[in-house]
């Protein structure tokens, strides 16, 4: 993908990133959509490397466990606090982060 395509996708998916309480989320965790985003990855990089559909880069991250699915733990964990994560959209799924300084794995 060339830079200047890729730095108007981040652009536009800044855009569209938001705080969100996992509260709000439940529906689409319970649907299989949520993605968690480790704190330590760019949430517009993700994000954009699957508008791109960059599998390669995502066995990467998921090898890492820097990307996947959000564990029953998480989850509950999550609910429990009612966690503010920032969260960007990229159909179908619900990218989200949680970059409050706790850790979960």
């Amino acid at each position: 993908m060339a830079e200047s395509s890729r730095d108007d996708i981040k652009a536009k998916l800044n855009l569209e990133t938001s705080r969100i309480n996992w509260h709000e989320l439940q529906t689409y965790y319970a649907r299989g959509q949520v993605v968690r985003v480790a704190p330590e990855l760019d949430l517009l990089e993700v994000a954009a490397e699957l508008t791109a559909d960059n599998k390669a880069q995502f066995e990467q991250w998921m090898q890492k466990g820097q990307v996947g699915d959000v564990s029953p733990d998480v989850a509950r964990t999550w609910y429990d606090r009612n966690a503010e994560l920032w969260a960007v959209v990229v159909a179908p799924w619900v990218l989200v982060q949680d970059r409050s300084g706790h850790v979960l794995h």
